[in-house]
Parts: C-alpha cells; structure tokens; sequence
C-alpha cells in the first residue's frame, strides 16, 4: 500500500533527481524507484511517509519545467472498495463524517491512520465497488470550511485473486496486521487511539464552556490531545437545548485523569475571566449497570472516597437516566480535591467494567458458538467482545452510547429490546446443542404484568426471539411475593430468555437505583449428580460459589421426583447465575457420561467372564 505513482515527469528527469527531491522535502529516501517514461513507481517504507510525499509533493513541486502528480499506485483490479480521504479538518466530528460517507453507500469500515500532517486521514471500506466509485467521484474537492478533501483508492487485497492474498511471514503478523491505521471512533481527530479495552471517562461541561474548551482554530483542545495522549470527543449535537454537553475520553486511566484536570482548569480559567460566580463541578457521566458497584453496600464507597478526597457526591436518580441509560455523578470541592475524586471514582467504575467483561467473556468460553455480539440482550451500550479487526459502521446507527469503548457511536449491540440477527447462533452449534433444558426463574409478583405485556405481546416476542418456551407458573398463595418462570430450551435460548428477563425488571425499576437484579433461578438435576453438585465437604459447591460469584444450595432431604432429580438452587445477578449454571450443567454431563460407561462395562462384563 506504499508504492505511489509519480507523473507528468519531463523526459529528462532521472532517478537522481527523484531522489533528490524527495530528501529535499525531507522524506524517506524510498526503497526502490522504477522510473518510465513520463511516470515513476516509488516504494516508500511506510505509510505515514506515502501520505507525506502525496501531501508535499502532488500538484505543488514543479520539477524540471512540469508540475508532478502523486498518488497511490493501485493496479485496477485491485481498486475495490477501499478509498483514503486526506486533508480532513482535525476538528470535525465523526458523526458528521460518518454522515457524510453514509450518503453514498453502507460504510463497512473507517480507520483512522495516524499521520504527521495536521489535518487528519481516514481509510474507508465501503459495502461494494459502485458505491466506492460514486463516493470518490463525490468526495474528491468536497468541500469542508477551508478544507477540501483528497481522495484516491487503496490497494483492496480483498479483490485479490486468491495467489495473491497476503502472507503471514512465519512468527510475525500478515502486512494488514502491521499498518499504522487504528479504527475510529466518535469525535475529534488528531490524537493517537488508546487501546481497545480502555473505558473511556464521559463528563459533562456547561455550554458557555465548550467554546474556550475547543479554543481559538481548535488549538485549546489540541493542545490537551497532544499532552495527554488522548482522543477528546465533544458532543456538540448531543442534549440538544441542554445546558450541558458531553465529552469522551479516550485514553489510558492516567491519560483519562490528565485530560480530565485539564479541562476543569480551562473552566476554573473562563470562570474568573468571565467572572461566573458559579461553583466548577466535575460531573462524571457513567452507565448505569456500573453506578451500583461505585455506590458500595450501603453507600460505603462513595463515603470512603468523600472522606478521603474531602468532596461531595451526588449521584442522579434512576427516573433522570439519560437516553443511553448513563446517570450523572457529580463532585465538588476544590480542583485538587476533584482530581483525587475522579481518579477514585474511575477506578471503581473500571473495576466494575472489567469484571462485566471477564464475566462475558467466560460466557462466551461456556456457550461454545454463543455470538453474544450479536443476541443483543444487553443494555444499551455495554459492549460484549472487542470487534475483531475494525468493522465499524457496518450496522445501523444507534444512539451514543457512553458504555462502549469499543464501538462508540456505530454500536451495533441492538440493546436489551433490540432485535439480533438471524445468525446470532453459529449453525455448527445450532445442531450440537438442541437438547432441552429447563430453568425455573423466579421473579416478583408485582413484575409479572409487565413480563407478560400488554395482551401478552412482549412474553411472545420474548419467547420468539429467544427460542424457547417461556411460561408463568399460576400463583401459590394471594400472599405469594414471588412467581416462577419456567424456561425450557437449549444453551443459547435460555441465555437470551433470562438476559433479557433481568433487564425487563431493571428497565421497569423493580430494583432500587442501589440495588444489581439479583434472581434465584432452581435447575433440577439426576438425584445421583447432587452429590457431585456438593462435592466432598462441600468443596464443590465452595468453589463454584467462589468462582461464579453466585450463592449456590443443594437443599438436604430432598425427596427426588418422578424422574429421580432434585433440584439445585441459584442466587445472583445475572453473569454469577450463568456461569453457575453452566458449571452444574457441565457436572450433569460429566455424570451421565460415567453412568453410561459404567453401563456399558457392565452389558459387556457377561461375556468376558465366561
């Protein structure tokens, strides 16, 4: 992708004066340049220094008499559906560009290549090759404020014969692997991308803030970019009317932590410029399914990191959620003290993040073929696994969402009510894995109505999309607090049932702003696999409790059922009460498969004797 095309040469050029040129304008002496005649193919050792000779030399260097042009050399079959776009403003949004490229076809892809010019470059993917065609036609000399873009094609290997598809070098990564292009996400450009698996901080500014934010030409907000080693995003089309904007940090916690003063001095600055008698306040926005775990049993953590920072901190109610689920925790003091507080604050709700996606992970490990990507059960926001190699924009738009470092504003998780695609279960596993469980779920008396739905659609729509067969047991008492759910379906189905069962009672509120959805779910196993279930002292049970995070109870004396099983109660929030299930699930299987070699052992035992 680092060969470029070099015309208009005058006959009398040389090699020499190629090279020449291009240490003049200090660029990489190139590695090989085949020179014909009126044209030359230069390699240049990287991309970063490809784009810099196009943007230095292409139009603007006269070289003997002639004007030269330079560009990617693409031969044509491999002109596809990849386009680059240069010398865009470094302060425009992404969600204005992601418009502006979705005007001519479905995006597939944007990355942004870290450059040294000031102005930023995108690599795009767009669905199919006519609709790269209309958008280079379409975007070349576009015109933004002062800037107009540069467009060319880029080597597409996906367009490739199949001999000539790149080659991992033994040991090392594939030369897509080792570009120096990172996907995009919303915001500013200009700063390098952090790691995938960093949370990024959302807080909230005043509007009167954002314009000495952002700084004359953009420069104050570069400026914070570039000593902080973060991306800043703000949102300026967001909360429309609102006396406040929202603005993402993407970066390191220590990147997050600088940025974040940064900005709070800026407005300590403007205050006292504009002479504003108000209090500046950091105002934290963070998803909701992680404000329970920073709030602390009784509220301990946050009074621990009051008494130790010496703030105070208020948390938004549960009825002021924000469209994507975010509650606003807003700290005051002095602005070391909220420095301290933040970097406190942070820390927990990182804390809480990683233990969400370890927890999903390991679902992922349990439910071989889950795509939990694409079952769309969570909630708005809560990002499941790190897309692989960068797809972004290949999915319909939703609303931002400021849980979901990973996909920002192209989330293409659909949310605890969104529809996932027909593909969200491999057909691999979809055939492995038909044999019918059964879960009893139990959930409050008073949230059945709206599981049930209006004429019962919603309970119909659930058992649809899950794939399973979702009944609610008639009531044992008037009295009864509790109802059961009965779930019957195999692995995935009983997944997304009780995943978006959780989410139905935390969306309804029939817990406290304070409290995780914590349900106790009853799974009947063979009578002859409870005590495996228990294991020798209770050790078993110790460690699946241990390691699930789940309360688990095999009640004593049962009498086993009809078909000899008894059942196996389990306590907790809804990952705790996967995994759990799944443990017990896979000692189930592990039983049964000694019975049957036991069995087997024994029909053959007859004949060997005699």
């Amino acid at each position: 992708m680092n060969k470029l095309y070099v015309g208009n040469l005058s006959p009398s050029v040389t090699i020499e004066d190629l090279k020449q040129l291009f240490g003049e304008r200090k660029l990489p002496v190139a590695d090989q340049v085949l020179l014909k005649s009126g044209y030359a193919f230069v390699d240049f050792p990287d991309q970063n220094s490809a784009i810099k000779a196009i943007e230095t030399l292409s139009g603007k260097v006269e070289l003997h008499g002639k004007v030269i042009e330079v560009d990617y050399s693409v031969p044509k079959k491999l002109r596809s559906r990849k386009i680059q776009i240069r010398n865009i403003p470094p302060h425009l949004q992404w969600e204005d560009l992601d418009g502006l490229l979705a005007q001519y076809g479905t995006v597939e892809n944007v990355e942004q290549v870290n450059t040294d010019t000031e102005t930023a470059v995108v690599n795009v993917t767009y669905a199919t090759k006519e609709e790269t065609k209309v958008a280079i036609e379409k975007l070349t000399g576009h015109q933004f404020e002062d800037y107009s873009f540069k467009v060319s094609y880029i080597v597409d290997m996906d367009a490739a014969p199949p001999d000539q598809a790149p080659r991992t070098r033994r040991g090392g990564r594939s030369s897509r692997d080792q570009g120096g292009s990172q996907p995009g996400t919303s915001g500013d450009f200009g700063a390098p991308h952090p790691r995938q698996l960093d949370l990024p901080m959302r807080i909230l500014v005043p509007n009167q803030m954002v314009g000495a934010i952002i700084g004359k030409g953009g420069q104050t907000i570069k400026d914070v970019t570039k000593q902080t080693h973060s991306k800043v995003d703000i949102h300026r089309k967001e909360n429309a009317g609102a006396a406040e904007k929202p603005i993402t940090i993407h970066s390191t916690p220590e990147g997050c932590s600088s940025a974040c003063r940064m900005i709070l001095d800026i407005m300590q600055k403007e205050a006292c410029e504009t002479k504003t008698t108000e209090e500046i306040a950091l105002k934290i926005l963070a998803h909701n399914s992680l404000v329970g775990r920073l709030i602390g049993k009784e509220g301990r953590n946050l009074k621990k990191i009051e008494e130790e920072t010496g703030t105070k901190i208020t948390i938004s109610s549960l009825h002021d959620l924000t469209y994507n689920f975010e509650r606003t925790i807003t700290v005051k003091g002095s602005l070391e003290a909220l420095g301290k507080a933040q970097v406190e604050i942070m820390g927990k709700l990182r804390e809480a993040y990683e233990n969400d996606i370890a927890a999903i992970n390991q679902q992922a490990n349990l439910i071989p073929g889950l795509n939990l990507n694409a079952l769309g059960i969570f909630s708005s926001g809560l990002p499941v696994l790190p897309p692989a190699a960068g797809p972004r924009g290949a999915v319909p738009h939703v609303a931002p969402a400021g849980y979901n470092p990973f996909l920002s504003h192209s989330s293409h998780l659909s949310g605890l009510y969104g529809v996932p695609p027909a593909s969200a279960i491999t057909h691999q596993h979809s055939q492995q894995a038909q044999e019918q469980e059964v879960v009893y779920l139990f959930i409050p008396t008073q949230a059945v109505g709206a599981l049930i739905g209006k004429k019962g659609q919603h309970i119909k729509q659930l058992a649809h999309f899950a794939g399973a067969s979702i009944k609610i047991a008639p009531a044992e008492s008037p009295e009864c607090p509790m109802r059961m759910v009965i779930i019957t379906g195999p692995p995935e189905a009983q997944f997304k049932a009780q995943g978006r069962i959780f989410g139905k009672l935390k969306e309804e509120n029939f817990f406290t702003a304070k409290e995780e959805v914590k349900l106790e779910t009853h799974i009947k196993v063979p009578s002859t696999a409870a005590g495996r279930v228990i294991g020798k002292g209770g050790k078993t049970v110790n460690e699946l409790q241990n390691l699930t995070s789940a309360e688990v109870i095999v009640p004593r004396d049962q009498t086993p059922d009809e078909n000899d099983e008894v059942f196996v109660k389990i306590s907790g929030h809804f990952f705790a009460s996967q995994t759990a299930q799944r443990k017990i699930r896979e000692i189930i299987q592990q039983v049964k498969q000694q019975e049957q070699k036991h069995q087997q052992g024994a029909a053959v035992s007859p004949h060997h004797s005699k």
